[in-house]
């Protein structure tokens, strides 16, 4: 069982930053890719970026490479998303997620995660 809790959502002007934390307990965190999704009111949960278990591989949703950069501290067991250059679009809950990662692969299919935080909203203003 992993437990995964998000933190550093927020209201933040377009053209700001934010960086959102995801914090891993019950499980060593070495052996576990994750991934960042979001979901916007009205729409269907999004795949963000994901960060394979070495830290290696990552891969990112069009929408938003060069924008945002997903990094993992395994010694504090907690994945991060810096997000630069905020756009009103970038609004929505963004959810941590975690699977036991095997390949070494950044995976962006939402339906190979086993394990989901509750979500922190993120809100850009124009």
């Amino acid at each position: 069982q992993v437990l995964l809790v998000e933190s550093g959502g927020g209201l933040v002007q377009a053209g700001g930053s934010l960086r959102l934390s995801c914090a891993a307990s019950g499980h060593t965190f070495s052996n576990i890719g994750t991934g960042w999704f979001r979901q916007a009111p009205g729409k269907e949960r999004e795949f963000v970026a994901a960060i394979s278990w070495s830290g290696g591989v990552t891969y990112y949703a069009d929408a938003v490479k060069g924008r945002f950069t997903i990094s993992r501290d395994d010694a504090k067991n907690t994945v991060y998303l810096q997000m630069n250059s905020l756009k009103p679009e970038d609004t929505a809950v963004y959810y941590c997620a975690a699977h036991f990662d095997n390949s070494d692969w950044a995976e962006p299919n939402p339906y190979e995660y086993d394990y989901w935080g509750q979500g922190t909203q993120v809100t850009v203003s124009s």
